[in-house]
């Protein structure tokens, strides 16, 4: 029983851990890791279910730092995005849409990091709340992966560590939910999912509270330097675990 419990405390706390710092990326870490021992199925339900309780603690923790107008349109537009994620999730192919992803984050996040004219909004654009709002409902839906075009949102709008951390909780907590009801219907929340979630939660809330004790340490011109070197490794990782 240790065999199962110990890799999914300590998947669980790692990826919390970045969630709570950083506002997002706990899929693109434990998702990549859990299924090293667990089928893709399993994995992608079992992240969306830790998703919603971060999500939660978050959202009573630093409610007065919440983009509410941002998050609302954010959550909107992803609601059309999640049954494309569904079904790309149960029918597509596994390897060819892992490999796309990867590629995918790993452009963007250079292009990113060197590029000089990377594109800023000084108030919300309901073209950009579109598009990223509804890609994130896409990779949401079928991966569990919603962060990467919330992170581009997030650095065109140029939000602090802390409104950025806490708005998109506002944004992941009703979407993930959803992102469960859709499971539900499909039949991929079952017991197992439901076990696995119970091991993670002795790791999820002290993660959770540590995250955002290193949240507020970070320097606002580093944030989102630092959200796109990760997602690069991510990124990389998703392709060679992929490609093996």
């Amino acid at each position: 029983m240790m065999s199962e419990i110990l890799p999914v405390f300590l998947i669980s706390f790692i990826a919390t851990l970045i969630r709570s710092t950083f506002g997002f990326g706990e899929s693109l870490v434990a998702v990549p890791l859990f299924v090293l021992f667990m089928r893709l199925e399993i994995a992608v339900p079992l992240s969306v279910l830790m998703s919603v309780l971060v999500a939660l603690l978050v959202v009573v923790q630093d409610h007065k730092a919440i983009q509410f107008s941002s998050a609302k349109s954010l959550i909107l537009y992803a609601l059309l995005g999640i049954p494309v994620g569904l079904m790309i999730l149960k029918y597509a192919s596994e390897y060819w849409v892992k490999i796309g992803l990867g590629l995918l984050i790993i452009s963007y996040s250079i292009y990113a990091l060197v590029s000089k004219r990377v594109k800023y909004l000084e108030a919300d654009s309901q073209f950009w709340l579109f598009i990223c709002g509804f890609l994130s409902g896409i990779l949401g839906g079928a991966y569990g992966v919603n962060g990467p075009p919330l992170v581009v949102y997030g650095n065109m709008r140029k939000w602090s560590a802390q409104h950025f951390r806490a708005t998109l909780q506002a944004y992941f907590l009703p979407a993930s939910f959803i992102g469960i009801v859709g499971y539900v219907i499909q039949g991929l929340l079952g017991w197992i999912v439901i076990k696995y979630f119970l091991y993670s939660l002795p790791a999820i809330i002290p993660a959770t509270f540590a995250g955002r004790y290193f949240n507020h340490k970070i320097n606002g011109s580093d944030f989102f330097r630092y959200l796109y070197i990760g997602l690069i490794c991510v990124g990389l990782f998703l392709i060679l675990y992929t490609l093996k």
